[in-house]
Parts: structure tokens; C-alpha cells; sequence
């Protein structure tokens, strides 16, 4: 079973500062893509914030570029936020996204994978 774990979120002025936290555990065999999505109002699609892929590229959502940076530690299995210059609009539940090779009937399968989400909210 693989889980994503996140930490990190809660409430913030605008113009604040906060982090993300995700740490990937369980039994897999390596890791792809790793990231952040985001939903603002229930019923959204989850948008991208911030995409780490296998070949260490980084992907950005338009909204947050040059406010937002993405960190992944292969070794540790982990993937950080840092979210400056924070907006109202940024509030939403974010979610760590892991697409993941794990072991199916002996077998490589590539799959994704999502944590429960935490909330940002930043006040105006």
C-alpha cells in the first residue's frame, strides 16, 4: 500500500508565507511525477500547482509562478511547497500527487496516488 503524507497548510495573511510537506511511504518501486494539485471551491477540478517529474523537470501552474517552489528529495521520498507573496485567491485544499510504479502480480504498474489534502487559507 502506498501512502502520501502531508504536512504543513493553515491560515496566513496576505503577502505571508507558509510550506507544504509530503512524504511518500509503503511499498513501491520508484517514484515518477511527484507534486502539489490544488482545489478552491468543492466541486473543481484539482488544478496543477507544482509538478516535480522523473526527469527532474519542474512544472508550474501559471498563477503561482515566480511565487511558488517545488523541492524533492529523491532519497527521503519526499516533496516540499514553499509558498511565498501568498494571495487570497491561493486559498484551497491542497493535495501531494505521486505518480508511482508499484509491484502488480509481479509486475510493473504505474499508478497515481493522492493524499487526503490540507488547507491554505490566506486572509485578506
Amino acid at each position: 500500500q502506498v501512502l502520501l503524507e502531508e504536512s504543513g497548510g493553515g491560515l496566513v495573511q496576505t503577502g505571508g508565507s507558509l510550506s507544504l510537506s509530503c512524504t511518500v511511504t509503503g511499498s513501491f518501486l520508484s517514484i515518477n511525477n511527484l507534486g502539489w494539485f490544488r482545489r478552491q471551491e468543492p466541486g473543481q477540478q484539482r488544478e496543477v500547482v507544482a509538478i516535480y517529474t522523473g526527469g527532474n523537470y519542474t512544472v508550474y501552474g501559471d498563477d503561482v509562478k515566480g511565487r511558488f517552489t517545488i523541492f524533492r528529495d529523491h532519497t527521503k521520498n519526499t516533496v516540499d511547497l514553499q509558498m511565498n507573496s501568498l494571495k487570497p485567491e491561493d486559498t484551497a485544499v491542497y493535495y501531494c500527487y505521486g505518480n508511482i510504479f508499484v509491484s502488480r502480480l509481479g509486475r510493473p504498474s504505474r499508478d497515481d496516488y493522492w493524499g487526503p489534502g490540507t488547507q491554505v487559507t490566506v486572509s485578506s
